[in-house]
C-alpha cells in the first residue's frame, strides 16, 4: 500500500512539474540591446515572468561609431531615417508557436523603436499573439514608439508598454503582475 501511495506522489509530482515547465515555456523575452541595458532589463523580465530569452541580434554588429546619434552618417541615423529600413538578423528565427506571450524590449531611437525591431516583427508570424513591448532610453518615453508599432502592426495584441530604466526586480515584478 504504502508502494502504491508513493508512486502515486512521485505521479503526481512529475505532472505538476511538467506543467510548470509547459507554463513556462509559453513566455518569450525578446530583445534588442546595443550596449547592454536593455539586456539587462531584458534578463530580470525572464528571471520574473520565467520567460525564455531571445536576443535580437543584428547581422553586422554596431560598433560605437554606428550608434553615434549625432553623426548623420551613422548607421543608426541612416537606419533611422528611412524607416522602410530592414537590418537583416544575425540568428534564426525564433519558434514563436510555442509562445503565448512576447515580451519585446528595445532601447529607443529617434522616439521609435530600432527598425531591427520591425525586421524581427516581421520575420515571425505574431498575429494572435500578446505582446508586451518594454524599453530603455536616455529621455524618451516608450509612448511614442509603442503608439507607432501598433499603428504598423495591428493584427497583434498590444498590450501597454512599460520604460525600464534603472528597473529592478521588484518593479518589475509590479509592472507584471499587473
Amino acid at each position: 500500500m504504502k508502494r502504491i501511495l508513493l508512486l502515486l506522489l512521485a505521479v503526481a509530482t512529475l505532472g505538476f512539474t511538467a506543467s510548470a515547465q509547459q507554463k513556462e515555456g509559453k513566455t518569450l523575452v525578446a530583445y534588442v540591446s546595443m550596449t547592454g541595458v536593455t539586456a539587462k532589463a531584458a534578463k530580470m523580465v525572464a528571471d520574473v515572468t520565467g520567460g525564455e530569452l531571445y536576443e535580437i541580434a543584428p547581422e553586422k554588429a554596431y560598433t560605437e561609431a554606428d550608434l553615434d546619434w549625432r553623426d548623420e552618417k551613422s548607421r543608426s541615423y541612416v537606419e533611422m531615417h528611412n524607416l522602410q529600413f530592414r537590418p537583416a538578423l544575425k540568428s534564426k528565427k525564433a519558434d514563436i508557436g510555442k509562445y503565448d506571450t512576447i515580451y519585446l524590449g528595445f532601447p529607443i531611437w529617434w522616439n521609435l523603436a530600432p527598425t531591427l525591431v520591425n525586421t524581427f516583427i516581421e520575420a515571425h508570424d505574431l498575429k494572435g499573439k500578446t505582446v508586451i513591448p518594454f524599453a530603455t532610453s536616455g529621455g524618451s518615453k516608450i509612448v511614442n514608439s509603442v503608439r507607432e508599432l501598433k499603428r504598423a502592426y495591428p493584427d497583434i495584441n498590444w498590450k501597454d508598454g512599460r520604460l525600464l530604466n534603472r528597473a529592478n526586480k521588484e518593479i518589475i515584478r509590479d509592472w507584471v503582475g499587473k
